[in-house]
Order: structure tokens, then sequence, then C-alpha cells
């Protein structure tokens, strides 16, 4: 098996990074409890713990064991790999418990940190288990046919992008709308200071979109990551398995989105006739682009991004969003303490950034 980078050492990082945020949310009134910080590891078990608590502890940590595992086998360095995964997660576990000793809202727990440390290897194990099967080498020759070499950094933003998907949007699929909020952020910190005076003060309010504003936002949406998919994949046949591929996804994310945030029997409320028409004509114009190079793609990534957050945040958020929003900043489990706005925040501006670093000719063999 050819040796290269890996999409799974920056993804391992950013799951370690979750991992960070679901276990010190809400990162306040940190103060020493006059607990010993390690002291949780030789007392008794929690007295009170469900199978979902369980379940959640050894599942939580089994991708990151998985990704730790599978960036060292690919990577030629996989002698002691699940043992080493292991290690690593073990001691990332137990950091995020000893740290939750200085949260009053958190509590430490042995059970949690044994757990945590069974699931990592358990996923270790099954990265091990797919590269004795060859599985993980015929994934790296499916690689080289479906990609160019230098996919790593697109490949990361695409498997971001059904994550960001799930905070729930002003517009469907509308992600990188920010500005409303940056504002009041930054009015609110430099409150009583001279520098509020610095702040620019717009002549006319943020007004709602229109129908064809929206339904662009949506085409845009969809259109995005399909040129982004085009900077990597080889072939035109492929491209346009993908753009379904994404289409499909999308759709989904965004109904599970939207059952999550307004109940079930809301799934399909935001399939209005823009979104419809956003998403045919984001859809038929992928199609369409399928045989542009790699190159171009990337340039009109750059283009229709731009185009995107432009009109995305000339419009603001209702207040009955502001209330959805506030409820998936305070969530649990599947929305990670309100992780996936900061995806959904940041995923059109990393894009940027890597498309620009692509366009650039800058980036390094993957």
């Amino acid at each position: 098996m050819a040796l290269h980078k890996t999409s799974a050492a920056p993804l391992s990082v950013i799951y370690a990074g979750l991992i960070a945020y679901a276990s010190l949310f809400p990162f306040a009134d940190w103060r020493d409890q006059g607990i010993i910080p390690l002291a949780f590891m030789w007392q008794g078990l929690p007295r009170y713990w469900t199978a979902f608590d369980l379940a959640v502890n050894v599942a939580g940590y089994a991708p990151f064991g998985f990704l730790l595992a599978l960036s060292a086998l690919r990577t030629g360095r996989g002698r002691h790999a699940v043992l080493v995964a292991t290690l690593v997660a073990g001691l990332t576990s137990l950091a995020m418990e000893t740290l939750q000793t200085y949260l009053p809202a958190r509590v430490p727990s042995n059970l949690d940190w044994a757990l945590n440390t069974l699931g990592a290897f358990a996923g270790a194990g099954a990265a091990s288990a797919l590269e004795r099967m060859g599985a993980l080498a015929r994934w790296s020759r499916l690689r080289e046919r479906w990609f160019v070499p230098r996919a790593r950094g697109v490949l990361v933003l695409l498997a971001l992008w059904p994550v960001a998907l799930l905070f729930p949007t002003s517009v469907p699929l509308g992600l990188g709308q920010v500005l409303e909020r940056l504002e009041v952020n930054l009015a609110d910190l430099l409150h009583h200071t001279p520098f509020l005076d610095w702040l620019p003060v717009r002549d006319v309010e943020f007004q709602p979109l229109v129908a064809s504003a929206e339904a662009l936002c949506v085409m845009l949406g969809v259109l995005i990551p399909c040129l982004l998919a085009f900077c990597i994949l080889k072939s035109a046949l492929r491209r346009a398995v993908f753009t379904l591929l994404i289409l499909a996804t999308g759709i989904a994310v965004t109904a599970l989105s939207a059952a999550l945030s307004f109940g079930p029997s809301h799934a399909w409320a935001w399939l209005g006739p823009p979104e419809q028409v956003g998403l045919a004509v984001g859809a038929t114009v992928a199609l369409v682009l399928v045989w542009l190079p790699g190159r171009a793609s990337a340039a009109l990534v750059l283009l229709c991004t731009g185009i995107y957050l432009s009109v995305l945040n000339q419009a603001p958020v209702s207040p009955y969003f502001e209330q959805t929003l506030q409820a998936w900043e305070q969530g649990r489990f599947i929305r990670f303490h309100g992780l996936a706005q900061w995806v959904a925040w940041l995923w059109p501006y990393a894009t940027l950034g890597i498309v620009m670093v692509r366009v650039s000719g800058r980036e390094t063999s993957a």
C-alpha cells in the first residue's frame, strides 16, 4: 500500500477538539473546588448511571480510536497502532475528566474514563481488523482511481459538510451567516470603551430575503460542495455520481435537522417552492459543469462562495429562529452542546482558505 498523508490525521485532530468541547462545555465558572484532580480515579463507581450513559461513553470515543489507528496504519506506523491509539485516547479522556474537577457543572468519573478507553480500543481494533482484511488497501486503490493526489484537505471539508448542515439555518443549506451576530457580539464586547465608536454603522437594517434570493442561496449551497468535489475528482462520470450523492445528503441532513429542531412532523417544512427551485437548478448546473477542469472548478468555488456569503449575510435572523438557536447551543449528544453551529458558521470560510491554497499551488502532496 502506498504511503501518503491521510485524511484520518486531520479528522482525528478535529474529533479531539469535538471531545474537548463536549467534555468541558459550558466553559464557565472555572475554580478550584478543593478536590484532588485525580481523586476520582480511586473512588468507587458512580451511584447513578443508565445504559444510555454507558453506550454514549463507549460510542463517543470509538471514532477517535478508529481515526488514530487508521492514521497510523495509513502512514506505515501501524505495528502498535491499536496500543498507541488506545493510549492516546485514554490519556485524552483522563485529561478531560481531570479538567472537569474545576468545573462545578461537570462531574468527573472513573467509569466514564474506563468506558471512553474501551470505546477507543474497540474503534482502533476495528481499524486494525479492516487493515488485516485488506479493506484499507482497497480504499487506497479506490482513492487513487477516484481522486487526484492532493485531496486530503478537500475530503475533510466534504466530510464536515453534513455535520454543518445539522445546525438549523434561517435559509436551508445557508452556512456562514455570521455578520449580524458578529456585530452584536462586538458591540457587547466594546461596550463602555472608546473603541465602540470605531464600529461601522449600517444605514439600512437587514431585510428578509426575497424568494429569488433564497432560491439563489439554496442553489449555491448545493453547487459549492459539488464544485469543491470537482477539484479532486478525476472523471466526469464520478463527478456526476458525487453530485447526486451531495444532493441526497443535503436534503436528508436538512430534513433531519428540521426534525430535531421542530419535531418529526416538520421535517419537510423547509422544502418550499424557492428551495425546490434552488435544489433543482443547483444540481442541474453542477451536472453541466462535470467536465470543468479542477483549477477552473476551484476558481468557481471562490466566486460562488463569495456571492453566497454576501447574499446570506445581508439577511436578518428572526426572533423565532433565535429561540431555536438557543436550544441548539444548549443541546446535547447529536448537537454536541452547539458545536455543530461552529462548523456551520466556519465551513464556508474554511472552504475559501483551502481552495485558495489549491489555486495558489502551495498545497503539498497528500
